[in-house]
C-alpha cells in the first residue's frame, strides 16, 4: 500500500481548506487555520488533526497501526 502524504485540512470554524504535507515521524496535534486563526486539535480518539479534519488520515493510520505502535506520539 502506498502511503499518501498530502491531506486537505478543512477548518470547522470558517470552512477554509488547505492542502498540507503530513509528517511521517510525528503526529501533528495542533494546526492553526491561516484564515480565521482558530487552533484545531483532534477530537477524542483521533491521534492528530489530519485524522479529524483532513481528507486523508495520518501515515500510521493508513498503515493500519495505532499511534501507540509507532514513535509518532
Amino acid at each position: 500500500m502506498d502511503i499518501q502524504l498530502l491531506s486537505t485540512i478543512t477548518c470547522p470554524e470558517c470552512g477554509h481548506k488547505k492542502e498540507e504535507t503530513m509528517p511521517t515521524d510525528a503526529c501533528q496535534f495542533f494546526y492553526k487555520c491561516e484564515q480565521c486563526k482558530t487552533v484545531l486539535k483532534p477530537v477524542t480518539g483521533d491521534c492528530c488533526v489530519f485524522c479529524t479534519f483532513g481528507t486523508i488520515p495520518c501515515p500510521p493510520i493508513q498503515e493500519n497501526k495505532s499511534c501507540s505502535d509507532t514513535t509518532c506520539c
